[in-house]
């Protein structure tokens, strides 16, 4: 299989996690290279209409032709996810049957396209998926202390040798391409050992740094929860166990009445399950999916359903919730468009 080929992860599990259905309404919030997306808006066709996402341009121009067919039915978007609800807003796309985050990096920015993503191919240290952001990865590598340094690779790799790499890395400074940084690393705690590249999980820990990923995913599945219909889905596909772990803790919180420390006598918290679960037990690629795509090895996917209450009212703040209103599989009603476009503006 050719390197540049982008294969989408656990396709099948994701059409059947949306639910996917013609004329429904869904978000992908990751479109990468569009093979999540192409399929969603094959199975919701006729009628289904699709809002693509994503914080790399060059995402969006790749999706852009691989959708050509959809054009009608399309809408894509480059913006970061952390923007999802004022995304919607803008376009009129809510409330929603489905919303999708695949959390990988797409075959475009791991295949050499200059930006550093990966150590297999020389490039500069930037790893911004947008590049209009400031920082890059060569500011935090050649810039930080060997404490923050330190810190950060510990964090976001977790990496058990932060200490030694980053003292390596302030020691080698300046540190300008993938392959010098990949190098340092090995200098600092050995070469290969098994089947893992010592330097993955600082590469991991600065990619991560660099687009605040984690920050910004815990306050897209928030927004995301509030876009969804009655019963729709929310999807999400993770790589590693710093978005699993965000993404399983949202999931059990949303989908419990009380979220009240242990030990408390009596729920004082107000909290109302907005999520259901539907899927008790992580979703993971099979056997012949990982042999086709060893990419696909680490992922897991988790999916839960939106709930409302019987009279419409959600939260401890006791205000209606507005999606209530307005049925899943339908359109939008333009009167309470109208009444929350002029909330977001006054705001």
């Amino acid at each position: 299989m050719p390197t540049s080929t982008h294969v989408p992860v656990l396709l099948e599990e994701t059409i059947e996690a949306l639910s996917v259905q013609p004329g429904g309404r869904y978000i992908d919030c990751t479109l990468g290279g569009g093979g999540h997306a192409a399929a969603i808006l094959e199975r919701s066709s006729p009628g289904g209409q699709l809002l693509g996402i994503d914080a790399d341009p060059e995402a969006i121009r790749a999706a852009r032709k691989r959708l050509g067919a959809y054009r009608s039915s399309s809408l894509l978007v480059n913006r970061n996810f952390v923007d999802l609800q004022a995304t919607c807003i803008k376009y009129d796309f809510f409330p929603v049957h489905g919303i999708l985050f695949d959390l990988g990096l797409s075959s475009l920015q791991l295949n050499g396209d200059g930006r550093g993503f990966s150590f297999q191919h020389d490039a500069a240290l930037d790893m911004r998926f947008n590049p209009e952001q400031e920082i890059t990865a060569a500011d935090i590598v050649n810039k930080y202390s060997e404490d923050d340094l330190d810190h950060l690779i510990r964090k976001y790799g977790e990496e058990g040798f932060s200490h030694w790499i980053a003292r390596r890395i302030v020691k080698e400074r300046p540190i300008e391409t993938t392959l010098q940084l990949a190098q340092v690393v090995e200098q600092a705690i050995g070469r290969r050992r098994g089947r893992i590249h010592p330097a993955t999980k600082t590469f991991q820990a600065l990619r991560i740094a660099v687009n605040q990923e984690l920050e910004h995913l815990e306050a897209a599945l928030r927004q995301a929860t509030e876009l969804l219909g009655s019963e729709g889905r929310l999807v999400v596909i993770s790589y590693h166990s710093l978005e699993d772990r965000i993404v399983k803790k949202f999931m059990q919180r949303e989908s419990r009445d009380c979220i009240c420390p242990p030990g408390v006598p009596a729920c004082v918290c107000g909290h109302r399950a907005r999520l259901r679960l539907v899927n008790k037990r992580v979703i993971t690629p099979s056997r012949p999916e990982i042999k086709f795509n060893p990419r696909s090895r680490s992922a897991k996917l988790r999916v839960a359903a939106r709930i409302f209450e019987p009279d419409g009212y959600h939260g401890s703040s006791g205000e209606p919730d507005m999606l209530y209103t307005t049925e899943a599989f339908g359109w939008r009603k333009p009167a309470l468009l109208e009444k929350i476009r002029m909330v977001f503006l006054a705001a």
